[in-house]
């Protein structure tokens, strides 16, 4: 008897020493909002806008970071504003001191030329103005699919390379004003297994969020 009590004890003080962690200060966010949009400018022109269905802040050990629990979508302009680039993900994470990003589950790159990259893993440098994941990607543009492992690019996608590429689908759309002959036409890959993949982009002077 002595013994059951004993063990009921030390389950009960294990409940409440789980319960005293989840319910301190430091693991609760110190802000919540809900429905959040707002704007970065740079003397007076908006570099990019964010909106997510709620946001917290949380100030762990001199850490302070922002998470997005239900997504977001995160939009660059130019000085001109126009759009340059997006990212929407279904969780996301910004690590303020570090200035990087963290994106996860359903990760949607867009450039202004409406080339996508979808992922589940993106991490955003933005001290370095670059993005970066070591999980599978796919890109797809107006002409050809590619898919692999591992990428490494500049913040607005213009300058990419696939750490290990598995393969390219190269599609040609015949459009002769015939609804009925219109073909996709998929051409053998041109690109081997190893080699890596870059794009043909020209160098962008990338926008500082900052």
């Amino acid at each position: 008897m002595l013994g059951t009590a004993i063990l009921f004890f030390a389950c009960k003080k294990n409940d409440i020493d789980k319960i005293k962690a989840f319910s301190s200060p430091e693991n609760l966010p110190v802000l919540e909002a809900t429905n959040f949009e707002t704007l970065n400018t740079d003397s007076g022109t908006v570099r990019f806008s964010l909106k997510a269905p709620k946001l917290l802040r949380f100030e762990n050990d001199g850490q302070m970071f922002h998470e997005f629990p239900e997504g977001l979508l995160l939009i660059e302009y130019d000085e001109n504003y126009k759009i340059t680039s997006s990212i929407k993900a279904d969780y996301a994470k910004e690590f303020i001191k570090e200035e990087k990003w963290e994106a996860k589950n359903n990760v949607v790159v867009t450039n202004e030329k409406g080339d996508s990259l979808k992922t589940e893993h993106l991490i955003w440098d933005e001290k370095h103005e670059t993005i970066f994941t070591e999980e599978y990607v796919k890109i797809i543009s107006a002409d050809k699919i590619i898919t692999g492992t591992g990428l490494t690019s500049d913040q607005n996608m213009l300058n990419w390379k696939i750490t290990n590429p598995k393969g390219v689908i190269y599609v040609a759309v015949d459009n002769k004003n015939q609804p009925d002959q219109t073909e996709n036409k998929i051409e053998k890959p041109k690109a081997e297994i190893n080699d890596p993949v870059i794009s043909k982009t020209p160098p962008k002077k990338a926008v500082n969020f900052n």
